[in-house]
């Protein structure tokens, strides 16, 4: 039901938690992997050297600062990305030739087009079946992606469920188009329709965004309730 990551070091465990977390005090990584806080420091101070993480120091009363660490840019560009070049290279061109309005056209039609094989690959079988099928595709993309079921009663107050059946979570830790989205930010936008063209018959909802500074993409998916006949 998870991504299945398969680090070769300590360093790169502590990595996959920042990223898969957000941020995380040394201590709080120490209990985690059950070592010594100075072996995690040690870590840390390590990773830190690389640019690979930072830090931001948190004052709770008297004492000393606590540091809550998490991924830097280089740290997450450790992660899967499948991107290229060529194609960032290609859209600039299209741009400046058709237009951002017309290469913006173009992007919809291949996010739908991608919906499309999206939910020929997922079939037709029950709604976390296709949800996890889904996310094997995404991780087959480069997407550090998982899913698993929530009680939509302890979703955030901003998110409506009206359908009492099972709900679903896909959580995306990267984005795999990452440097193209950096140039073309609609493309990030079509994601949300492409999984909702891809899971026609249900609903979905946005509930993280990593454009909007979030360390993670989620997206709510609940079966939309019978129209009677």
């Amino acid at each position: 039901m998870t991504f299945v990551q398969q680090p070769s070091s300590t360093k790169d465990d502590i990595l996959v938690y920042l990223l898969k977390q957000g941020e995380a005090t040394a201590q709080a990584l120490a209990e985690h992997f059950e070592v010594s806080a100075q072996a995690i420091r040690r870590h840390l101070k390590d990773l830190e050297a690389e640019a690979l993480i930072e830090h931001r120091a948190v004052h709770e009363g008297m004492g000393r600062p606590n540091h809550l660490y998490r991924l830097s840019g280089k740290g997450r560009d450790r992660f899967p990305a499948q991107y290229d070049e060529f194609a960032i290279s290609l859209l600039d061109t299209l741009a400046e030739t058709v237009g951002k309005d017309q290469v913006g056209s173009i992007l919809r039609k291949q996010w739908e087009r991608k919906a499309l094989e999206y939910r020929d690959q997922v079939g037709t079988g029950t709604v976390a079946e296709r949800v996890a099928k889904l996310v094997d595709l995404r991780q087959a993309e480069g997407y550090m992606a998982e899913w698993h079921e929530v009680d939509p009663t302890e979703m955030q107050p901003h998110i409506a469920v009206d359908h009492p059946g099972p709900c679903y979570i896909i959580t995306e830790y990267n984005c795999a188009i990452s440097h193209i989205a950096a140039s073309f930010p609609s493309v990030c936008g079509h994601e949300l329709e492409m999984f909702q063209l891809a899971l026609s018959d249900c609903s979905v909802q946005r509930t993280h965004w990593l454009v909007q500074g979030e360390h993670r993409c989620g997206y709510l998916i609940a079966q939309r309730a019978a129209t009677p006949a």
